[in-house]
């Protein structure tokens, strides 16, 4: 691509809207210090305690704000936290620059191992559908379930509305974009976010789409947003190309744990056909079908999400396969 040619509008960073550009009411956040990362973690109170516990993990340019609406409705079923990962939300970058896959598998561990939680109920969306299944094919002590919403495995051939996303990957794309999208404002780069994302973006409220710009301009405002994005593209790229025993779908394989898998059919970033790929891979799985959903189901239709995994903790050895039907 030439210096005068603008990069397509759906490159934009995959920030989907939250709640609240800090901490919902009910939610705590606290600062956690590991070794080479510093991470900041969001929690709801149990409704009772001895609740299993759970950690959800978010994907490329979200937070643990992303998981706000699901944690809510599940404080009846697990004890739950939510991750920034290095760079991402309130978070600030690793010590040693690594974005990969595994660099944040890793960090996800150490928390895991530091905070003496697991094994717990893991639960990832897009990137961090990637990051969770490689961490419970390589530390199945640590891991209860596995809940993978639009899990970020590797498509031989990409569907054409993910390809600019990936773009973001290419040197000096991330840069070139940010140029010739300076004038932007923080409500258009928002509304883009929606479409991308969401099956129905009309679902989110105008409380929600405002709350979406003010965070959205938060992010731009700091220094290192944009090489995050970059840097963290490129890792996702990066895991697709691994072959052997560190490849994903040679992970996804392994892992021993009960797996929940949710897709969306309006999923413009992990292709719907890959969802039966996936069934097949993990060993003992079951899938949701959410038919009007997008890329971020647990924010779309929190309802259905948390119902099938309240039946993945009840019946967890069982493999079964159901649609949720369209939402009017």
């Amino acid at each position: 691509m030439s210096s005068t040619q603008s990069p397509d509008a759906r490159a934009v960073p995959v920030v989907p809207p939250t709640r609240s550009s800090q901490v919902s009411e009910g939610e705590e956040l606290r600062t956690v210090t590991l070794p080479g990362a510093t991470l900041a973690v969001r929690s709801r109170p149990a409704a009772r305690p001895g609740l299993p516990p759970a950690l959800y993990v978010h994907g490329l340019g979200g937070s643990s704000q992303n998981w706000s609406a699901l944690m809510e409705r599940l404080t009846d079923t697990v004890d739950g936290e939510a991750l920034d990962l290095p760079g991402f939300g309130y978070s600030p970058p690793p010590d040693d620059g690594d974005y990969s896959i595994t660099a944040y598998a890793r960090v996800v561990i150490r928390h895991l191992d530091a905070a003496g939680r697991g094994p717990v109920h893991l639960v990832g969306n897009s990137m961090g559908g990637a990051i969770t299944t490689r961490v419970a094919a390589v530390r199945p002590d640590l891991v209860r379930t596995l809940t993978l919403v639009s899990p970020a495995l590797p498509e031989l051939r990409p569907q054409r509305t993910a390809v600019p996303t990936g773009l973001l990957a290419v040197p000096g794309i991330v840069s070139l974009f940010a140029r010739v999208t300076k004038d932007w404002t923080p409500e258009r780069r928002t509304r883009e976010v929606l479409a991308l994302c969401y099956g129905d973006p009309a679902r989110v409220s105008p409380e929600g789409f405002a709350l979406a710009v003010a965070e959205y301009e938060r992010r731009l405002e700091l220094p290192y947003f944009w090489d995050v994005m970059a840097r963290s593209a490129r890792g996702i790229v990066d895991a697709y190309t691994l072959g052997g025993q560190h490849s994903l779908w040679r992970q996804a394989e392994k892992v021993l744990a009960p797996t929940l898998l949710v897709y969306g059919t309006r999923d413009q970033l992990v292709s719907y056909r890959m969802a039966h790929r996936a069934a097949k891979a993990f060993r003992d799985s079951r899938l949701l079908t959410l038919l009007d959903a997008g890329h971020v189901a647990m924010m779309e239709d929190p309802d259905a999400v948390a119902r099938a995994f309240r039946e993945l903790l009840a019946v967890p050895a069982s493999t079964s396969e159901r649609s949720a039907p369209p939402r009017g």
